[in-house]
């Protein structure tokens, strides 16, 4: 019997009546699981913690939910949840030891509760204001693959040939009690920053931002990172997910009782480069975000328009070590 994929930005369901991930009617609106594991809540006390959707409506941590089937929690989201759990608490090693497949299922989840939360909000907001529910196509286009995508976890779904993210990991000189969390949906780009190590998932370019900074990333990624070294490196990833100019397309490929995924060339039939031209102005914008804890200003980041300020590289392109910074981490 073919795969049975469910796809609620066909039928824009998203109710709290059916489960986010199969489609199945639920019992009960409770029959709910946290988009922040609890695991990971209690590690820093995030549960009451504010957390700011899109309109500008406050939540905690612990208000950010997803309607999820009893048995379909228990079955894979749960034995998935332990198997983070248990590598996040072994740190860096453990997780460069873990399958970045496992990885992505487990961020793409936590990222797709934060866009499920946006767009109930968003309904409930312009149905206060008499308007029908708006979306761009593009971004549907965007959080329907990722959907897609997260029903490997319960499916037999493979990728066929191809990575449909790029995931950078570093080990990172933290201090213990920062939670370091940061998305931005309208690209798919995810940054965490705790216990002893940096991640950041682009998760719809096939790879593209990758290879975009593999040779910065290279240059570093054997070594321990200064907290603002990775925020560096992840505000260059944020704003190269913003030039990115492709939307992936896929083909879909039933064979017998699974799916295989294929992607179609990023290049199509643009001669366009597959990302727009780097404005340093506006990196320093983007630096200047991810440096509030240090308090650099922009003036100060673009000082030299060509070159702007870096922590991870010297005047001569050289690494820097982390040692030899004297920020507060």
């Amino acid at each position: 019997m073919p795969v049975k994929i469910y796809a609620p930005f066909d039928t824009s369901n998203f109710s709290n009546k059916v489960c986010f991930l199969t489609g199945q009617t639920l019992n009960s609106e409770e029959e709910k699981i946290q988009v922040f594991p609890q695991w990971l809540m209690s590690f820093y006390g995030l549960e009451d913690k504010p957390f700011k959707l899109l309109d500008e409506s406050m939540a905690t941590y612990k208000d950010i939910r997803l309607p999820c089937a009893a048995g379909v929690n228990e079955a894979f989201l749960e034995p998935l949840e332990t198997e983070i759990a248990e590598a996040f608490n072994g740190g860096y090693d453990a997780i460069k030891a873990l399958d970045e497949l496992k990885l992505f299922q487990w961020a793409g989840k936590l990222l797709y509760g934060i866009i499920f939360n946006e767009i109930q909000a968003g309904i409930r907001q312009q149905y206060a204001q008499g308007e029908e529910f708006n979306i761009s196509q593009s971004i549907i286009h965007k959080f329907s693959n990722l959907h897609l995508m997260l029903q490997s976890i319960n499916l037999p779904v493979f990728f066929e040939d191809f990575t449909p993210y790029s995931i950078f990991l570093f080990k990172v000189d933290n201090n213990e009690q920062e939670f370091g969390y940061r998305d931005e949906i309208n690209t798919l780009t995810l940054a965490l920053r705790i216990k002893d190590f940096g991640l950041i998932i682009c998760f719809q370019d096939n790879g593209a931002n990758k290879q975009y900074h593999k040779e910065t990333f290279e240059k570093i990624s054997e070594q321990t990172l200064h907290p603002i070294q990775f925020e560096e490196f992840s505000g260059r990833v944020f704003y190269s997910a913003y030039l990115f100019n492709r939307l992936p397309e896929y083909n879909l490929l039933p064979v017998g009782e699974e799916l295989f995924i294929e992607a179609m060339p990023l290049r199509g039939m643009s001669s366009k480069p597959l990302f727009d031209h780097w404005q340093n102005k506006i990196y320093g914008q983007v630096l200047e975000n991810f440096w509030k804890n240090w308090g650099f200003l922009l003036l100060e980041i673009i000082k030299n328009p060509e070159e702007p300020v870096s922590f991870l590289f010297d005047a001569d392109g050289n690494a820097i070590n982390a040692a030899s910074i004297a920020l507060p981490r």
